[in-house]
């Protein structure tokens, strides 16, 4: 039964995308665009694993706009091919060129063509090349348009169990200069902390974590919305106890609670 269930999924999983693909043919097809594409920089979110995790205004968009700017143009290209967009102008926008092509975008902006800012995954600007874009862009008062959707540190907030009325985020910690400071800052928190870390500083972190905050509840995200998937949720303490157990595989979203958590819970 089980398995069946699983086929059942799979077999609706394709059908949604093969529906999805048709759709916007159609729309390209006749011009049937209910959202006209202005000169103007369009911040788009993109899955962060699943590629069906994309809204149909970012598919609209992707479509319609003049160029993108996209952090990885590999991984761009395979999203716009699994949604069969072709043709796109794709230009290389990553950290250590952005603020040397803002120029050229900008007067290709005033000169009306339409740009689409995109990342390697999620939400451009959270720890992603984007602020200098949009702040130049707000600067020569040209449209700054987002296009929401999914982005990794809510996912993980949503999914931690952990109080998400009140949060901070943290991005990734300082590696060097100024991280203890920081962690000590953190360790007075009393909401709830969420932080990215990479495969191979992720178990320093959590260590870190310990000796500056004490034995905290924690909940450990890997491969967010991927095929292996997995949130551990325990005490930092025990993380440590059991650190072996953490594959230091993909990205990780690590959500710490803050000091009034115990609180939170005795009000419960």
């Amino acid at each position: 039964m089980y398995i069946k269930l699983q086929l059942f999924f799979l077999l609706l999983s394709k059908i949604s995308t093969l529906l999805l693909r048709c759709y916007f043919k159609i729309f390209k097809k006749f011009g049937m665009n209910m959202e006209e594409i202005k000169p103007a920089l369009y911040v788009i979110a993109t899955p962060i694993g699943n590629l069906e995790d994309i809204t149909f205004r970012a598919i609209k968009i992707l479509s319609g706009v003049d160029f993108i700017l996209a952090e990885d143009t590999r991984k761009t290209g395979f999203l716009l091919n699994h949604y069969n967009i072709k043709e796109k102008k794709l230009i290389s926008f990553y950290s250590y060129v952005e603020k040397k092509k803002i120029p050229d975008i900008i007067e290709g902006l005033k000169s009306g063509l339409s740009y689409g800012l995109v990342t390697d995954a999620g939400t451009p600007g959270i720890s992603d090349p984007a602020y200098s874009i949009i702040k130049a862009c707000i600067n020569e008062n040209i449209d700054v348009i987002h296009i929401p959707g999914a982005s990794a540190f809510l996912t993980a907030l949503i999914v931690s169990g952990l109080p998400c009325d009140r949060f901070i985020f943290e991005g990734f910690l300082p590696l060097k200069k100024g991280r203890q400071t920081r962690l000590n800052k953190l360790k007075e928190e009393e909401r709830t902390i969420v932080v990215y870390e990479s495969s191979h500083r992720v178990v320093k972190t959590l260590k870190e974590l310990f000796d500056f905050l004490g034995d905290r509840e924690v909940a450990i995200c890997r491969e967010l919305t991927k095929k292996f998937e997995e949130v551990i949720r325990d005490r930092l303490s025990n993380i440590i106890m059991n650190i072996d157990k953490i594959k230091p595989l993909g990205e990780f979203v690590i959500v710490i609670s803050g000091t009034g958590y115990k609180s939170n819970n005795q009000d419960l």
